[in-house]
C-alpha cells in the first residue's frame, strides 16, 4: 500500500466520520427539542394542577359544605316527622288486625244465625 493510499483510506475515513458527526448533531437537536417539549408540557401540567386545586378550593369545598348544611337542616326537620311516621305504621298494624278479628266475628255470628234458623 502506497502513500498516497493511505492518505485516501485515511480521506475516507474523516469523511465518513464527518457524516456520522453531522447526524449526530441532527439528532442532538432533535433531543433537545423534545426537551423543551417536555418542559413546555410540565408547566402546562403544573398551571393544570394548580387551577384544578384552586377550583377545588374555591368551589368544590364550599359547594359540599353547603350540601352538609342543607342535610343538616333537612335532618333536623324529619326527626319530628319520623315518630308520626312510626305511629301512622303501629295504628295501621293496629287497624289490620281489628278488620281481621271484625271479620272472624261476623263469620261467627253468620253460623251462629244459621245454627239457630
Amino acid at each position: 500500500m502506497t502513500e498516497q493510499d493511505k492518505f485516501d483510506v485515511i480521506l475516507f475515513e474523516l469523511r465518513d466520520m464527518k457524516e456520522g458527526i453531522q447526524e449526530l448533531k441532527s439528532d442532538m437537536a432533535d433531543v433537545n427539542a423534545n426537551i423543551r417539549d417536555i418542559r413546555h408540557a410540565a408547566g402546562s401540567l403544573e398551571q393544570k394542577a394548580a387551577a384544578s386545586g384552586l377550583h377545588i378550593e374555591n368551589v368544590t369545598d364550599p359547594s359540599i359544605q353547603l350540601i352538609a348544611e342543607n342535610f343538616i337542616e333537612l335532618t333536623n326537620k324529619l326527626n319530628p316527622a319520623i315518630p308520626a311516621a312510626d305511629k301512622n305504621l303501629a295504628y295501621e298494624v293496629k287497624v289490620n288486625y281489628l278488620v281481621c278479628e271484625v271479620n272472624n266475628l261476623k263469620t261467627e255470628d253468620d253460623k251462629l244465625k244459621n245454627q239457630s234458623a
